[in-house]
């Protein structure tokens, strides 16, 4: 804004006070001089910054669209990969049959062996099928109130026998009225999956325990699912939610996609971490969820599960 010397209370020129005016005018003029300085030097930054965002915009779209990119050539490597094993069994075994049957004799034993083998190939193959289409599939949860216990006690009764197997001791963890908001089939699919990961993880280790338990925290429903298998690699926390990406030797490597999936369509999130715990080792994976409206007694009986007890 400029300022004129004239809108000033000052004596004009010849009068006594002529040389406080004119050096007041040259104050004025400098004033005015910096000020457009200032707003041509505001105009240029301002569109340095409009410059900036829309190039940092521009980076982050590539950078978003390669890691779009790269997810999708793991997923059809990972598709490529599971298709291609059972293929490859039910050509060799269907190439066995045929050559049994144009035999001069037919050992129906070694072709119902045969043929068994092709029907045990196609039904993974069918796995995978299914596997892709749920996770492809749109997620829309049909919500309902239920018993966090509920939850955790089904995932366990529909595992039991993999976890007898494998020898796990299991500590459930929540409070009798905790409850959230979910759809319960498909939570029920998120833990289950866990869970199945868990077990698997410590197959076959000494003092193998699984935990499942549940707190309130800022107005949401923290799920936990804890085990004391060898935990992840650090290499790995950040792709272990990638479609197809596995570090076994059996499964599609969606399973813990479609946890990501479920949760995310609940508007929640899932997080992984190593258990802190000198000595129990394991992975831990958190899912926070909406807390079911009106939560019935939910204030007492939380549990702390950061802490290493």
């Amino acid at each position: 804004m400029n300022v004129k010397a004239a809108e000033l209370d000052v004596a004009t020129p010849g009068a006594p006070n002529a040389e406080r005016f004119d050096e007041l005018t040259e104050i004025i003029n400098a004033y005015n001089v910096v000020t457009e300085k200032l707003e041509r030097s505001h105009e240029t930054l301002r569109g340095e910054v409009v410059r900036l965002q829309t190039e940092l915009a521009s980076t982050d779209a590539q950078l978003q669209r390669s890691k779009r990119l790269a997810a999708l050539g793991e997923m059809a490597a990972g598709i490529a990969h599971e298709i291609r094993n059972p293929l490859a069994a039910i050509q060799l075994y269907a190439k066995m049959l045929s050559d049994d049957l144009s035999g001069e004799s037919i050992d129906k034993v070694d072709c119902g062996y045969t043929a068994n083998k092709i029907a045990i190939a196609v039904r993974g193959l069918n796995s995978v099928v299914n596997d892709v289409l749920n996770f492809a599939q749109e997620i829309r949860p049909k919500r309902n109130d239920i018993l966090v216990s509920e939850l955790f006690e089904r995932a366990i009764d529909d595992h039991r026998p993999a976890i007898e197997d494998a020898n796990v001791d299991v500590q459930m963890l929540s409070p009798s009225t905790l409850a959230v908001n979910c759809d319960s089939e498909l939570l029920h699919r998120a833990l289950l999956n866990l869970v199945r990961n868990a077990v698997d993880a410590m197959d076959k280790r000494d003092g193998a325990k699984l935990t499942l338990a549940a707190r309130v925290e800022n107005s949401l429903v923290v799920l936990t699912v804890r085990d004391t298998g060898p935990g992840i690699a650090d290499e790995d926390v950040d792709r272990i939610f990638n479609p197809f990406f596995t570090t076994r030797h059996t499964g599609t490597g969606l399973g813990l996609a479609i946890v990501h999936r479920i949760v995310d369509a609940h508007g929640g999130a899932v997080a992984v971490t190593n258990d802190p715990c000198g000595g129990a080792g394991g992975a831990v994976f958190e899912l926070s969820l909406p807390v079911a409206s009106p939560l019935p007694g939910a204030s007492g009986g939380t549990y702390a599960e950061n802490s290493c007890g």
